[in-house]
């Protein structure tokens, strides 16, 4: 492997692990209710966004313009992959290790949040207390839980990943 792609691709990863870490701390610090803000959500999204552009750009540019869908991917890939398992390391240590007792508080948040959202929508009744009852149920902070939750990100992550590699591959040069 390439020792630009490694090298960017695990730099890049320890800053979005750290970013996410940092996002989550002051989300936890600030007000646990923002955990349930959308625009959070999508502020979120726009940064990791951001930072896979500029590993993206920053990889192209140290390859001197050449740079195969796969070297694109692949770049994106370890980043992905080590920020998603710093993250959820983080998580698991906060929300099992450091303050086990945020998981019951930000549990019952998420469940009035969906309660209040299905509402909205105009959900039946009974489809909103089954949906708080399986809530009741899960422990979405769990161990396990974020273990299962950091697979589903590395697939999203990989799904985006793949669209940015056609965006940043080198086109074919015309002969």
């Amino acid at each position: 492997m390439n020792e630009i792609i490694k090298k960017n691709g695990i730099s890049f990863g320890i800053i979005t692990g750290v970013v996410s870490a940092l996002l989550t701390t002051a989300i936890y610090s600030i007000d646990l209710n923002l955990f349930t803000k959308w625009w959070l959500g999508i502020l979120m999204i726009i940064v990791y966004i951001i930072i896979g552009i500029v590993l993206l750009s920053k990889t192209k540019k140290e390859l001197k313009g050449i740079f195969s869908f796969k070297e694109a991917f692949t770049t994106y890939f370890i980043s992905a992959v080590i920020g998603i398992l710093i993250s959820v390391a983080f998580n698991i240590l906060l929300f099992n290790v450091i303050d086990p007792s945020v998981k019951e508080t930000l549990n019952e948040i998420v469940i009035k949040y969906t309660a209040e959202t299905m509402q909205k929508f105009g959900a039946p009744s009974a489809a909103i207390n089954e949906a708080i009852k399986k809530m009741q149920e899960n422990n979405p902070y769990s161990t396990i839980e974020l273990l299962k939750g950091s697979v589903f990100s590395i697939v999203g992550s990989s799904l985006f990943g793949l669209l940015l590699a056609l965006i940043f591959k080198s086109k074919p040069s015309q002969e």
